[in-house]
């Protein structure tokens, strides 16, 4: 089986394959303060809980915007599972071409979501990831990288209404039933949810010209 982790800023994500099949998915929070053996104890027991073992898996892949976690999750594949990841990264050979200026820049969330964008659905093709931050990238039909666009994720720009607004409430993200709200919750909302549907059908429509 294969171990897969994508460590976010916010969230890190695990899945374990069989073949094709993805057997089980796993979401935790991300932090830079927890060590090996702390996060070696959460993935241990989260695949008892499937009834998994370190044994079954026999090959694990890693990509990560979070720097100190590559080595620290390495430290723990190394000491539990016996197994050194491969870690997506710029030098990997994925099936992508990256055309950027500068291809160091590219984050590997970005490199592993135009790679499996590009193979199921081939090219051209625009991929749109909200996550911390919301990214757009585009990838051809030849498969090469292009480049694409990076804006702030809906939460992130929503705490920043929070915080830097005295007078506006923190009010939860659902979607409202008109774009004209009749009070502040509201009309945050509106402002936060069909903004954000609009900075993507923006972004989107700008890129397919």
């Amino acid at each position: 089986m294969l171990l897969t982790i994508d460590i976010g800023n916010t969230d890190t994500t695990l899945g374990v394959f069989e073949g094709e099949e993805l057997r089980a998915t796993w979401h935790m929070a991300t932090s830079i303060h927890r060590r090996a053996d702390e996060y070696g104890a959460l993935l241990l027991n989260l695949l008892h809980q499937q009834g998994l073992d370190t044994s079954d898996i026999k090959a694990i892949a890693l990509c990560g915007v979070v720097p100190p976690l590559i080595s620290t999750f390495d430290e723990l594949f190394q000491r539990y599972f016996h197994i050194s990841p491969l870690v997506v990264g710029v030098g990997v050979k994925t099936g992508v071409r990256i055309r950027m200026d500068n291809p160091r820049e590219v984050g590997a969330d970005r490199i592993v979501n135009a790679a499996a964008a590009h193979h199921l659905y081939g090219g051209p093709v625009i991929i749109t990831d909200l996550g911390t931050a919301t990214t757009f990238d585009t990838v051809s039909k030849e498969g090469d990288y292009l480049g694409g666009a990076i804006a702030p994720g809906i939460m992130t720009g929503a705490e920043a209404l929070f915080t830097r607004a005295a007078m506006l409430p923190r009010v939860e993200l659902t979607r409202p039933e008109h774009a004209i709200g009749t009070n502040t919750i509201a009309a945050m909302q509106s402002g936060i949810i069909f903004g954000y549907v609009g900075l993507i059908e923006g972004i989107v429509a700008r890129i397919q010209q």
